[in-house]
């Protein structure tokens, strides 16, 4: 099915091209495995503020416009904020009456057959070696309430052009983007349940499959307790501070 697109967003995405092909060096894989003829969510890992707009360009040059659902604050930011209004993305609200605005445009989004792309984490990774956290169930709900398929689509290199936090483009020398997406995440043992367990069930699934394959990607082998912000760190790991601990890093 066709992507509705505004003129603002063509124009947006066609500025954003021209920039992305002179400062990074694409490196994609797996656009065989993008739906077609339905609508969809794109979920990725995130590490740099970068993320949004490399993985945009992996979609957009497959045929698939995406919408982002993406936390407010990132709206704020001087270039990544303009780009996002201008491509026509949807902003999360967390904790205020909005938020159900998000996601009622979000499912508009999925039955007219479009492309939604997702952060599942909600934030920069806060693993120090840049590996998935534990993530919240907003994809996998979203997922399973619209019966859409969700497509993990891992990505590494981001961080190179614009640091974790940091606010200052790293575009020379041209940074090499890596883009795989995988076949979509099933799900099926899931449908029709919304309990907060089946959620968690689902969720850890796909952050579980993002981080095998960030795992090829890096050619390098990820925690086996994936970091959890909650907690301030890998709970049950050597090393990791006691939640208890008032004095432990929360960070």
């Amino acid at each position: 099915m066709p992507s509705t697109q505004t003129r603002g967003y063509r124009a947006a995405a066609l500025f954003l091209k021209s920039i992305m092909w002179s400062i990074t060096r694409k490196d994609w894989h797996g656009a065989e495995h993008l739906p077609k003829d339905t609508g969809f969510i794109a979920v990725s890992n995130h590490a740099s503020y970068a993320d949004p707009i490399t993985l945009a360009h992996f979609l957009y040059n497959n045929g698939h416009p995406p919408r982002f659902l993406a936390k407010s604050s990132l709206f704020e930011l001087p270039v990544l904020g303009r780009a996002l209004h201008g491509l026509d993305q949807v902003p999360v609200y967390r904790g205020t009456s909005k938020a159900k605005d998000a996601v009622d445009k979000g499912m508009e989004i999925l039955h007219r057959g479009d492309c939604i792309a997702m952060f599942p984490e909600g934030t920069l990774t806060r693993d120090p070696d840049l590996w998935p956290m534990v993530a919240r169930t907003g994809a996998a709900r979203m997922a399973l309430d619209a019966g859409v398929p969700i497509v993990p689509v891992a990505q590494w290199g981001a961080h190179r052009l614009l640091a974790p936090y940091g606010k200052v483009l790293k575009p020379i020398p041209p940074k090499r983007i890596t883009v795989v997406a995988g076949p979509p995440i099933d799900l099926s043992d899931l449908a029709g349940t919304g309990d907060a367990e089946s959620l968690r069930v689902a969720t850890d699934r796909i952050m579980g499959t993002l981080t095998s394959m960030l795992a090829e990607i890096r050619g390098e082998e990820p925690p086996a307790v994936a970091w959890d912000m909650r907690k301030g760190g890998r709970p049950g790991a050597a090393g990791a501070p006691d939640p208890s601990d008032a004095t432990g890093d929360k960070a």
